[in-house]
């Protein structure tokens, strides 16, 4: 099977820096971390190539390369997904849709053969255990939250990492408020998973051996959902960065109740945060 991953191109908005990036030389702000992790649960015998949009060209031949193409969006990129599904369809490959774009509008892809909603550790074994089979359904749903300890490590081989300003890892999905501009908990719940401790460090390590130096954005919608968790992994953290000379400056999302917990305030600083 040749598996082509394509994560479309963002416009011009709060995600993309394009107009900036020119400027230290980089053509992407941030990495697509999950089609990279989803490459990772994908069988070890197909061919995978994946083309991020926002830092390099989508041609014709790539595409007539694959037998399968995958989608991931986020709803912000739903322009230039129409665009590549009617590219494909042109040139007559099956097109499979995952990501919150899809997961949230299905209804609107109705030219996209398959569907793989919700999340990937859930929906992506069955499909792959009906394509062996050659008794494909059209769309993958499940709304268990799955354990993300499970979880693989990203293929960071798939792309260039120094066409990017900032590489990514996840520590926890889900969050407990429910804010109205925010569709994080219908997407993945209101009780935060986390990855283990020993997991995360696996995943700084994995970065750290292939070269990478800087950025490091922690991708969570709210990284202090699980406080007392967190807490864990920020004294483990701190160590490991102290030990390498502090190799990555951190970044992450969070609720202003930060504020109100000093302690946490602390460890983070001390563990290499600075926004």
């Amino acid at each position: 099977m040749k598996a082509l991953l394509i994560y479309p191109l963002i416009p011009d908005t709060f995600w993309n820096f394009r107009h900036v990036l020119k400027f230290i030389r980089k053509k992407a702000a941030h990495v697509p971390l999950g089609l990279l992790t989803v490459a990772a649960m994908m069988p070890k015998d197909w061919e995978i190539k994946l083309v991020d949009m926002n830092a390099q060209h989508l041609s014709d031949a790539t595409i007539q390369w694959a037998d399968m193409v995958f989608i991931g969006a986020m709803i912000i990129q739903k322009e230039s997904v129409q665009q590549i599904i009617s590219r494909c369809r042109k040139m007559e490959r099956v097109v499979v849709g995952g990501g919150p774009l899809f997961t949230s509008f299905p209804e609107v892809f109705e030219d996209v053969d398959h569907l793989i909603l919700n999340e990937a550790e859930i929906t992506l074994p069955p499909f792959l255990k009906d394509l062996q089979s050659g008794n494909l359904n059209r769309i993958y749903q499940n709304e268990e939250r799955p354990n993300i300890t499970m979880t693989p490590l990203p293929r960071w081989d798939l792309i260039d990492i120094n066409t990017y300003a900032s590489m990514a890892v996840q520590y926890s999905r889900g969050c407990p408020y429910n804010c109205e501009f925010c569709d994080i908990v219908y997407l993945n719940g209101r009780e935060p998973r986390v990855k283990s401790n020993e997991q995360m460090l696996k995943e700084f390590d994995s970065l750290y051996n292939i070269g990478w130096r800087g950025s490091l954005f922690i991708v969570d919608d709210n990284f202090i959902g699980n406080r007392l968790q967190v807490k864990t992994l920020l004294r483990k953290l701190i160590p490991w960065q102290a030990a390498r000379n502090f190799p990555f400056t951190l970044y992450t999302q969070a609720t202003v109740n930060l504020a109100l917990d000093e302690e946490l305030m602390q460890l983070m600083t001390a563990a290499g945060f600075d926004s």
